[in-house]
């Protein structure tokens, strides 16, 4: 049995019955040398997966709930009311400026914000009940990404990439497009304690067309493949012939693996993102070439190319939805960048039979408030924020959970991002309480010691 993949408690009896006579040094190159031989051997899902791959569509800066996918028409009815917040901060309801309809068999209420979005309303599970801990930014944005705001923690990428490895060798398993870099940075994608193999490659940079992104150093200038392959050859056999194993040696074996993977990567990547290839009616459906849509829509296009290349996680990145004022104008756009993509995406992704097998995740770090912050903008919520699944595994058409008759507090079935991630994880075939790191003597997960299956939106 691999141990590090075994259940935690057959975990810990191990390393008690392995323990006895080793220094502590010697035991922590021990459990790095198992690591390293368990990232060898293909890991297994614990369950039969529903899903695997994973599409993030990540909106950072908070999209308001109530202006999208959580219809309110009491809202709409007192906008302009009083409301009573306490503390001498009198505010007053801020209705959406935009319409609602119901779509799809199902009937689910979408703004007309999201008009191609809205297409695909019987695809969608909407959770309108989620919360996260703390209503700033930069905390909030690291719990949505790796669990956890007060100490650095791997990212769901990072577990899914040391859970189920990558599909394939060639390629990153674990790619975030135009990632940000102001809030969280590199810790929203970085392997904390595990090795750095399972970190994200991160492509482009915050605020940057993704067009632009430079993807450098996939050429040697001074070394063909063939004496490339011969230093990378001698690297390894130095390595196995080493006679002393150290505390360090996940670290080392990421570098190894690191240039192993980039070796391979010098002619992978470039035609990833080579989108010449691509029909004219393709690029048109996501929206390239024109604005506001050629950039995000890139990142989706990217994004599908990567799932059917078999990256096992993708994220995309939106910014600028922290709307404290200026909502109408800025909201407007926002969602005039990412509707037509996400629409594609979704399009594209089921026309290729991809979806049937890969997870789409949609939304923020948290949401806004229904009391306008000022006459035209909205403040932080951490209570009743939205976010919707699509694809493989979820039950569409459906709702789960509720806000009340203003949107301001949760009322049914309150979800927390530990929630979400163990339904993440559960789609993807894994247990989020048996999906286990050992480190600094105990065992760490995405979860925490908390969360539960949002199984109502699971489809059977």
């Amino acid at each position: 049995m691999n141990q590090f993949f075994a259940p935690a408690h057959s975990r810990r009896q191990w390393l008690r019955s392995t323990s006895c006579g080793f220094g502590s040094l010697a035991l922590a190159g021990l459990l790095n040398e198992q690591r390293a031989r368990a990232a060898d051997d293909p890991p297994k899902p614990h369950h039969a997966p529903k899903a695997k791959r994973v599409i993030f569509v990540f909106l950072q800066g908070s999209p308001s709930q109530v202006d999208t996918f959580d219809y309110k028409p009491r809202l709409q009815k007192d906008d302009g009311g009083a409301v009573d917040t306490g503390g001498g901060n009198p505010r007053r309801w801020l209705g959406s400026p935009w319409k609602f309809a119901q779509h799809g068999r199902s009937g689910q209420w979408i703004s007309e914000l999201y008009p191609n979005v809205a297409r695909h309303a019987d695809k969608l599970a909407v959770i309108k009940s989620l919360t996260t801990d703390i209503p700033n930014h930069p905390q909030a944005v690291l719990q949505m990404h790796t669990g956890a705001f007060r100490f650095a923690r791997p990212s769901l990428g990072s577990w899914l990439l040391y859970g189920l490895g990558t599909e394939n060798k060639e390629l990153p398993g674990f790619l975030v497009l135009s990632p940000l870099t102001r809030v969280g940075g590199a810790q929203n994608y970085g392997n904390a304690f595990m090795p750095s193999r399972f970190q994200a490659t991160r492509i482009g940079g915050e605020g940057q067309p993704i067009a632009r992104a430079n993807l450098g150093d996939v050429t040697n200038p001074r070394w063909d493949s063939d004496a490339q392959r011969r230093q990378l050859d001698l690297l390894a056999d130095l390595d196995k012939s080493r006679p002393v194993r150290t505390a360090n040696e996940g670290d080392l074996d990421g570098v190894i693996r690191s240039y192993e993977l980039a070796f391979r990567m010098q002619t992978s990547l470039p035609k990833l993102f080579d989108l010449s290839k691509e029909t004219k009616a393709t690029l048109e459906a996501y929206g390239i070439g024109k604005e506001p849509t050629d950039d995000f829509g890139r990142q989706c296009l990217l994004a599908r190319r990567a799932v059917e290349s078999g990256v096992r996680f993708v994220e995309v990145t939106s910014t600028g939805w922290d709307h404290h004022n200026n909502l109408r104008r800025d909201m407007a756009r926002r969602c005039g960048e990412v509707d037509q993509p996400v629409g594609a995406l979704l399009a594209d992704l089921e026309q290729r039979g991809l979806l049937k097998d890969t997870l789409v995740l949609f939304g923020g770090e948290f949401g806004r408030t229904p009391a306008g912050q000022s006459a035209d903008g909205r403040d932080h919520q951490v209570d009743g924020f939205t976010m919707w699944l699509a694809g493989a595994g979820v039950k569409g058409g459906t709702s789960y959970g509720s806000t009340d008759e203003y949107g301001q507090k949760i009322a049914e079935k309150k979800a927390h991002v530990h929630d979400l991630n163990a339904t993440l994880l559960h789609l993807m075939g894994l247990n989020h309480k048996e999906l286990t790191y050992w480190y600094s003597g105990r065992d760490f997960r995405l979860t925490d010691v908390y969360g539960d299956v949002i199984s109502d939106v699971i489809d059977s």
